[in-house]
């Protein structure tokens, strides 16, 4: 390896161990659904994020506050040296993308079909800390 590409990969990988975050993949609930409640916690702090998701009445915190939950043990992994509330955690960015569907048929009059289409999604969660604005 040539030592500009060495270069790059060292600073690529200094870069990754300062970024923590977590991917949901294949969840059964439609897209649109995930986006309302990941709107609520964009660019929230982690702990106020985490009270947010924990009493939304909607079933897709459920699996948001999970993801959450498992960003920051990620974040924890990488940085054992630095206690979570001196951090500054909070959520950098949250994306929601559709994922396959499932087809299915529903019987319609006069011997027709409708199609049903079952929706998932992927999330993925990324944390920034205020301090190092990462």
């Amino acid at each position: 390896m040539g030592s500009r590409k060495h270069n790059m990969a060292t600073q690529l990988k200094e870069a990754r161990k300062s970024r923590a975050f977590a991917k949901l993949t294949n969840c059964p609930t439609s897209p649109r659904k995930m986006r309302l409640v990941a709107d609520l916690v964009r660019g929230v702090e982690a702990e106020k994020a985490l009270q947010i998701l924990k009493f939304s009445s909607k079933e897709a915190s459920r699996n948001l506050e999970k993801l959450l939950l498992s960003a920051i043990a990620n974040w924890q992994a990488k940085n054992e040296d630095v206690s979570i509330e001196d951090a500054g955690l909070y959520v950098k960015s949250i994306c929601v993308d559709s994922a396959g569907m499932l087809k299915r048929l529903r019987p319609a009059p006069q011997g027709r079909a409708h199609r049903i289409r079952k929706r998932s999604n992927h999330v993925t969660l990324e944390l920034g800390t205020k301090n190092n604005s990462n």
